[in-house]
């Protein structure tokens, strides 16, 4: 399993907390991705991302034994690219998702990650607000990007993550430094 970080978790207030993801979280993992995307992942794919994927940074967040969020990254020379991301229908408007990116953006930055890049299907307004409030802005647009319905991929940006702290701050009155 890729071990990238001392940073091994994270509570949460309340019973929840952000941590790697290991294999034996791959039947949750996989079922948010299924009822969060109408292209999931297949398991082997998660299942590569942890055990033979290097650049790959994967997290949690657990509750009381179950997994409600995650988060698949990769680490690509001084860049987080944010692969796979979803919080499930469950605990949604919780912050939950808010505070799983914003450790993996903290943790990547440690790890000497300077930007953030993402792509996000054009409807997913609630998605892109969310982005928006760490900082991320339109960098471009990938037409006809999801096999499904051909929908377009908008691209956003995180310019800086050296400013992350001081910008995140006044945004997400929750988050614990």
């Amino acid at each position: 399993m890729n071990d990238h970080s001392s940073r091994t978790s994270e509570d949460l207030s309340g019973p929840m907390k952000i941590r790697k993801m290991t294999l034996a979280d791959l039947a949750q993992v996989v079922a948010i991705d299924q009822v969060s995307f109408s292209l999931p992942w297949p398991e082997r794919s998660f299942h590569f991302e942890l055990t033979e994927n290097e650049a790959s940074r994967c997290w949690v967040v657990e509750s009381e034994g179950r997994v409600v969020a995650m988060l698949v990254g990769w680490f690509v020379i001084d860049d987080i690219h944010i692969a796979t991301f979803a919080t499930h229908p469950d605990f949604r408007r919780q912050g939950i998702g808010e505070k799983l990116l914003s450790h993996v953006l903290r943790t990547a930055r440690g790890e000497g990650a300077l930007t953030s890049f993402l792509e996000v299907r054009e409807g997913n307004l609630a998605a892109q607000e969310m982005y928006r409030k760490f900082g991320y802005v339109v960098s471009g647009r990938r037409e006809h990007y999801y096999n499904d319905n051909g929908e377009a991929a908008i691209l956003m940006t995180l310019g800086s993550l050296a400013d992350f702290d001081a910008s995140i701050e006044t945004k997400l009155p929750s988050e614990t430094p």
